[in-house]
């Protein structure tokens, strides 16, 4: 059995960011990869920052689960490559 997800957290978190936002071109997602876990900076527009973390932190929530799904499993990059991280962490910068 094939382990491996085709699931790039990067790609799934700027594609949901997208699909809710009034300014999607303004939407901006870095990653910042350390030894076993990966760090994603959400940068959107200042109007859609409410939009993004929702009423109650519910949207926010719910893509932090997702990246938590998908962190246990070996992760294949859009570019083919493999990798595998015990924690993926969701932070939207707020500037």
């Amino acid at each position: 059995m094939n382990s491996a997800v085709k699931a790039d957290p990067v790609a799934l978190v700027e594609y949901i960011t997208r699909s809710l936002v009034k300014h999607p071109d303004d939407v901006a997602v870095v990653p910042i990869k350390g030894p076993s876990s990966l760090v994603l900076e959400l940068r959107v527009h200042r109007e859609d920052i409410g939009i993004v973390i929702g009423k109650g932190g519910r949207i926010a929530k719910a893509m932090r689960l997702l990246l938590n799904a998908i962190s246990v499993k070996k992760v294949v990059l859009e570019d083919g490559t493999v990798e595998r991280y015990s924690k993926i962490i969701l932070e939207i910068v707020d500037e």
